[in-house]
């Protein structure tokens, strides 16, 4: 953390309108003229259960969540299950305060609310407070509350305080609360903003450091987050139907396009399964529709049958996955990266997918656009693959970043007109899977278009669609299904993404996929400022993969270190397995705990892995030149040597 920005975090319970009141905060922050961006930590409960939201403020870019925070807003858990430190859980009422004091850093700041939280209960908080010099002001915030209006409105009385002890101006705030309330309620809320605002400084003062930083932007600022990113890009390019069934992180993105499909024409089904909504979306596709699907997890594993349907049937349709820590259903609120070999071959036979992992909001809409025209330019499903950090996380994007142009088109999907000059004379039905089509790719009548007639089926089938079990068939079929992925390649080659940041040619090199793309950039830079010699690249082309960029960036370097949040290193084995080789240069760098990485972790990590060490001061494993199962290094040397993937030994 620098001394240029502030970061702020309001913990409570689950059901204590944190989530709300965080936003609310992050964006009167955004509207001063500070960049944002969020963090939300939650349980898997409706009611109770420790939750925070943090938010990272600075006039200065911001690519990832701060190291430490300086500012703790605890309203403590109203919906706690137990008081008592001998229960199950523990005593859950105090936890938005005791469980947020080790990131807190030294000289911060604490408002408490006393009407909810006894630091009796905590041995050592006094004591915890003095080493620190933490400034702490308790107030009770259930009790003004009540006497103002609502005991609800402690969260109002919570940020009232916390502007008073950062000296952050109640405009914004203002501001902010009139977008949502107005009348009586806004009256209210605004008055006990204003009373503990004050209060805070009457019974208190303000005797420290922290603040506020002024900032200003240059342009109207959106606040985002990858889920819109993943909508605002399927609507842009013309999707119009989506179907599915509500999932942690994954509702998110079907929310938000079941709210603004009604507008632009289109549908939104929410149905009894998952294995319903993949199906029915392939249907709308079928029947020449721009369509989408998606899950998290175990219901995307339900989406393998139709996935595989719309792969052998050659149905463009885009599906999303959202990870979430696994197996089964796992951790449903945290973060992991564990779901990649899940989605790269989950289905059945070979597959024939595109799969794509945006790395922040702007490539989460771009790639979501992308994966659109590749899946109906190609006639191919495409999947978007994305975490709980940026599905859940907010930041500010510039609001021209979205002005784009819409582009409704089906690619090769055909019009009417078109099947009448494509059908050849005499034939009884449309050549709807061509042998000798173009980039391997037949365009497709739909369902209805005069002579445009062609069977569909799961079974392997001749050109028009016919059952077709025939040996030559066969690889004339795959061959051909198999040859549009070097055509996608190159269409992905004319896109401007994966750069390299940092050093052209360094020593150390930092590799990472989807949502950890401005931690890695950050912590190369911290390492850069310390004379480190290092660069980062983050990958999104999961397939096809970006060979020559990928093995160009690792070429350069002496050791590459692969950070990723899984147990198995899932990144580092798909690079090897499409690079052939690099075990003994490759460095993992895992976390699986739940929470993503901040950088100081990927700092330290990278620090000890380079000095050949296996522990950092964070829950961080270092894996040094270990195959999965247990294999090691030699044992993995000689089956790709068997297998043509590596150098004869």
């Amino acid at each position: 953390m620098n001394d240029n920005e502030i970061v702020w975090r309001i913990a409570g319970g689950s059901g204590d309108g944190i989530d709300s009141t965080g936003t609310n905060f992050t964006k009167a922050l955004m509207r001063s003229g500070l960049n944002v961006t969020t963090h939300r930590h939650y349980p898997s409960r409706i009611r109770g259960g420790h939750t925070y939201y943090e938010v990272r403020a600075s006039p200065d870019d911001i690519k990832a969540r701060a190291d430490e925070y300086n500012v703790l807003l605890a309203l403590g858990d109203s919906f706690a299950r137990s008081p008592d430190e001998e229960a199950v859980y523990g005593n859950e009422e105090v936890k938005p305060l005791t469980e947020n004091l080790d990131d807190l850093a030294e000289g911060g700041v604490i408002v408490y609310d006393t009407g909810v939280i006894d630091t009796d209960d905590i041995p050592d908080f006094d004591e915890r407070v003095e080493e620190n010099d933490w400034n702490v002001y308790p107030l009770n915030l259930r009790e003004i509350a009540k006497e103002q209006g609502r005991e609800v409105m402690r969260n109002t009385a919570g940020v009232g305080a916390t502007a008073a002890a950062i000296g952050f101006d109640l405009d914004s705030i203002k501001d902010v609360m009139s977008d949502s309330m107005g009348g009586d309620i806004l009256e209210s809320n605004v008055e006990i903003l204003r009373y503990t605002h004050d209060l805070l400084l009457e019974e208190h003062g303000v005797d420290h450091d922290v603040t506020v930083p002024d900032g200003e932007h240059d342009e109207e600022q959106v606040l985002v987050g990858g889920s819109h990113g993943i909508a605002y890009g399927a609507l842009d390019e013309g999707c119009r139907f989506i179907a599915g069934y509500p999932m942690t992180p994954w509702t998110d993105v079907f929310a938000i396009m079941s709210k603004l499909l009604p507008e632009f024409g289109g549908v939104a089904e929410q149905v009894e399964d998952e294995i319903a909504a993949a199906s029915m979306a392939i249907g709308a596709s079928h029947t020449g529709a721009k369509a989408m699907s998606g899950s998290s997890g175990g219901g995307f594993a339900l989406m393998s049958e139709p996935l595989g349907m719309a792969e052998g049937t050659e149905t463009p349709v885009v599906l999303i996955e959202a990870m979430r820590g696994g197996p089964s259903t796992g951790l449903p609120t945290k973060t992991e990266q564990s779901d990649l070999e899940h989605v790269l071959y989950t289905g059945q036979g070979d597959s024939m997918r595109v799969v794509l992992a945006p790395g922040d909001v702007e490539e989460a809409y771009e790639q979501t656009r992308t994966a659109f025209q590749l899946a109906y330019g190609y006639n191919i499903p495409a999947i978007v693959l994305y975490d709980k950090k940026l599905s859940g996380g907010l930041t500010n994007v510039p609001a021209s970043f979205f002005d784009r142009e819409p582009d409704p088109s089906m690619e090769a999907t055909l019009t009417e007109e078109e099947v009448q000059e494509l059908k050849p004379e005499g034939a009884q039905d449309f050549p709807r899977f061509e042998y000798g089509a173009e980039k391997g790719v037949p365009p497709r009548p739909v369902p209805g278009q005069k002579n445009g007639r062609f069977k569909t089926s799961g079974n392997e089938h001749d050109q028009y669609g016919y059952i077709d079990e025939d040996p030559d068939n066969r690889v004339r079929q795959m061959d051909r299904r198999l040859s549009r992925f070097d055509h996608i390649r190159d269409d992905l080659d004319e896109q401007d993404h994966q750069k390299v940041h940092g050093e052209e040619s360094p020593e150390y090199a930092v590799l990472s996929f989807g949502s950890n793309k401005g931690v890695v950039e950050e912590a190369a830079e911290t390492l850069a400022d310390e004379g480190w010699s290092v660069a980062a690249m983050n990958v999104s082309d999961m397939v096809p993969f970006d060979h020559e960029s990928v093995r160009d960036f690792i070429e350069k370097a002496e050791q590459v270190f692969v950070v990723e949040n899984n147990s198995t290193a899932q990144f580092r084995h798909h690079v090897q397995r499409e690079l052939a080789g690099y075990d003994e240069k490759l460095t993992s760098i895992l976390k699986y705990d739940g929470d993503p990485f901040r950088p100081a972790e990927v700092v330290d990590a990278v620090e000890s892995a380079a000095e050949g060490g296996v522990e950092t001061s964070y829950n961080v494993k270092i894996q040094h030149e270990q195959s999965r199962k247990g294999r090691d290094t030699e044992t993995v040397k000689r089956l790709e040597s068997v297998q043509g993937r590596g150098d004869p030994q």
